[in-house]
């Protein structure tokens, strides 16, 4: 499956889809060890401007969602497993006029719920959109173990944790992500430098 970017149904800012993009997944069930590595990926996504896609439907997904909104800049793709409701507009109107939102679905607005095969078909077109993916967490066997298996996430870069738990993710060729590392090589100022200084 590969869904032409002309196919989508969208709401928000679609200039969005030209920048690099990482997908963001985590399975809905998690280690709680690995929420604040996590949260400090997010930290380092929102003060280095990097776009971040999601279907932000796992708990940890949501809240990282929440966290990515305080900033009045950062560019936010939020895929949908269902068709664009009325209600979006009005309640993320904000982000939307300050076009650091954009809603992207493959679905007409007439399917209203998210079920296993709309959430599966999400899933693959934000592994079709993604430059690189971001996957703190995935339960063995699960839907996202089977969506790695995807011809659209094949050679595209895969960052995870370095956690015993993400074992059969590195053996797959997952790199770690090392947020130190991130933040003090990055060689243009960032935000976060420049209210150090």
């Amino acid at each position: 499956m590969s869904i032409l970017v002309d196919e989508l149904r969208t709401l928000g800012n679609t200039a969005l889809l030209r920048l690099p993009q990482t997908a963001f997944f985590c399975s809905r069930e998690y280690p709680a060890g690995i929420e604040r590595l996590t949260y400090l990926w997010a930290l380092e996504q929102r003060y280095l401007g990097r776009c971040v896609l999601s279907g932000f439907h796992s708990r940890l997904e949501q809240t990282v969602f929440r966290y990515l909104r305080q900033d009045m800049l950062h560019p936010i793709v939020y895929a949908l497993g269902r068709g664009i409701q009325p209600a979006l507009r009005h309640e993320y109107g904000r982000d939307i006029i300050l076009g650091r939102l954009l809603f992207v679905t493959p679905f007409e607005p007439d399917v209203t719920l998210v079920t296993h095969d709309t959430a599966e078909i999400r899933n693959l077109l934000l592994a079709d959109l993604a430059t690189q993916l971001f996957i703190p967490y995935v339960t063995p066997g699960g839907n996202l173990d089977r969506l790695l298996s995807s011809p659209l996430v094949g050679g595209k870069p895969l960052l995870t944790l370095n956690l015993p738990c993400n074992k059969p993710l590195l053996r797959r060729g997952a790199q770690v992500y090392r947020p130190a590392q991130l933040l003090l090589g990055h060689t243009t100022p960032t935000r976060l430098q420049a209210a150090r200084r």
